[in-house]
């Protein structure tokens, strides 16, 4: 039996961890979750309409979201962890046009937006009452889900079919071995999927990573709103998104911080961005905006052209990352992809990325004399 460290208890790592063949191999998995983006995140799961033009990125976050039936299915995923509650976006008119027209042509290759439908602003405060009737377009087939919540249920399912967990932080010795703590081990394959921290990681082996850190914050309300299982999630048009879950949790986010990087501390300046973005949409904003909340604060990992990279590296070493703010999209398919890969040797995702060698290449070290 092959021994397989996984490196970063990420959406990646834990969807990774368990797809892997249990009867093939014997999966260790290493985590310090501090700052980690996943456990931090909620977010909507609805990527058709979105005008990025990187054609590669599209298709994997198509192709994420309609792997969400069988990741559901395969895990048996309840509602207070995923959700397919709809879609709404709340733009001007015209723009609303544009969206339908580009739906219904998007719809031929990704049936799983669902129904289309134009709303009237009163249509709008009917499906989601927090809202002022605003005209929006909604698509039946978007879906939340809460990246903290999808972690616990993982991690369970993990360590129930043998995973192996250990809650420290390492450093590769070399392609098929690392130390953490005072000790070090080897093993068959190691698997990097520690978001933003890769470029550390890599850094001994000489790697040279195209990856820089973005700090990310969201409000959680605690809301009366006992209904707002059955709200749909509305996507506002400017920095915050409106995401309802079960028993009035409604959370509002996220930032795009860059310059913050790895600081994690909550701060008021999110609040009143993210507050301040999301009041000219709602029908009474104080009845949300001064109920009590919590932060949950993330660092995400991004590349220099917002574009996500994985495969494998070196003969032993596979690596995962840069997936910004679609993490929730396509991290759960590309775990799924790696693990296929490694479980049947079927490499199934040139179609989503560039070469592997755009994001990492190895520094040339000057020979002895």
């Amino acid at each position: 039996m092959q021994k397989i460290a996984i490196i970063g208890g990420g959406i990646i790592g834990m969807t990774l961890a368990n797809y892997l063949d249990s009867k093939k191999y014997q999966v260790t998995l290493f985590d310090d979750p501090t700052g980690q983006a996943t456990k931090a995140s909620a977010g909507i799961i609805s990527p058709w309409l979105s005008k990025r033009r990187n054609k590669q990125w599209y298709r994997l976050a198509k192709d994420g979201a309609a792997f969400f039936p069988k990741l559901i299915q395969d895990f048996q995923l309840d509602h207070t962890i995923y959700q397919q509650s709809g879609t709404l976006l709340l733009r001007p008119e015209k723009q609303i046009v544009e969206l339908r027209a580009l739906a219904e042509e998007r719809k031929k290759s990704a049936p799983e937006i669902g129904t289309i439908k134009q709303l009237t602003g009163e249509q709008t405060q009917q499906e989601l009452p927090l809202l002022k009737p605003l005209p929006a377009l909604k698509i039946s087939g978007g879906g939340r889900l809460d990246g903290k919540a999808y972690l616990i249920r993982m991690r369970k399912l993990a360590q129930e079919s043998g995973v192996k967990f250990i809650s420290q932080r390492v450093q590769l010795a070399n392609i098929q071995s690392l130390t953490y703590g005072d000790n070090q081990a080897a093993f068959d394959q190691i698997i990097l999927t520690v978001g933003p921290h890769l470029k550390g990681l890599l850094a001994p082996l000489n790697y040279q990573v195209d990856l820089r850190p973005q700090k990310g914050q969201l409000l959680v309300f605690e809301t009366a709103f006992n209904s707002s299982g059955n709200f749909p999630v509305a996507m506002l048009d400017g920095e915050a998104d409106l995401i309802p879950f079960l028993n009035g949790k409604i959370l509002l986010g996220a930032t795009h911080e860059n310059e913050a990087a790895w600081d994690l501390a909550e701060t008021p300046e999110a609040f009143e961005q993210l507050t301040n973005s999301a009041r000219d949409f709602l029908i009474e904003p104080e009845k949300l905006l001064t109920t009590p909340f919590h932060y949950r604060v993330g660092t995400r990992a991004y590349t220099s052209d917002y574009a996500p990279f994985f495969g494998q590296l070196d003969d032993h070493l596979l690596v995962a990352s840069g997936l910004g703010s679609s993490g929730l999209t396509t991290g759960p398919y590309i775990g799924y992809l790696l693990a296929h890969y490694l479980n049947t040797g079927e490499a199934n995702w040139q179609v989503y990325q560039k070469e592997l060698s755009t994001y990492i290449q190895r520094k040339e070290t000057p020979e002895s004399d």
